[in-house]
């Protein structure tokens, strides 16, 4: 991690991980907000953290990623303050909110491929966590 990039709690850094695979296309849909809302409201990993913060977490994400180098330092961001138990789980959680609008962009795949590469994800946990999402996601069309 740069020396600019603060540590923040690990469910920080995976609402980050979420905030940032949101606004990667520029477009925040209300889908992927309810999403991010509902993952933290309902995953254990984010057991004890105050959903009323939520806002507060996301608009942090939201201005460092105005900077020039906005996205590697959310990217330094999300890898320091992650134990590495969790950064399949960052991963899951990015792909979940890139699902949530059926419909996933170039530039939420990029930064999909810009976090597993950062975390360091092998091919297999990858290709598992994106065959659950497309699973659960799949319409009957």
């Amino acid at each position: 991690m740069n020396q600019q990039a603060p540590a923040v709690s690990h469910q920080e850094a995976l609402i980050y991980a979420m905030v940032t695979i949101s606004a990667s296309d520029r477009q925040m849909t209300d889908r992927e907000l309810m999403k991010i809302g509902d993952v933290v409201a309902t995953l254990p990993v984010f057991q004890g953290f105050d959903g009323g913060r939520l806002v507060e977490v996301a608009s942090a994400c939201g201005t460092l990623l105005q900077d020039d180098d906005g996205l590697e330092k959310v990217l330094d961001i999300i890898a320091g303050s992650l134990p590495a138990r969790l950064y399949d789980t960052a991963y899951a959680v990015s792909v979940e909110v890139a699902a949530a609008d059926l419909h996933v962009e170039q530039e939420e795949l990029r930064f999909l491929q810009m976090l597993r590469d950062r975390l360091d994800l092998d091919k297999l946990t990858i290709a598992a966590i994106e065959r659950g999402a497309r699973a659960r996601y799949r319409t009957d069309g």
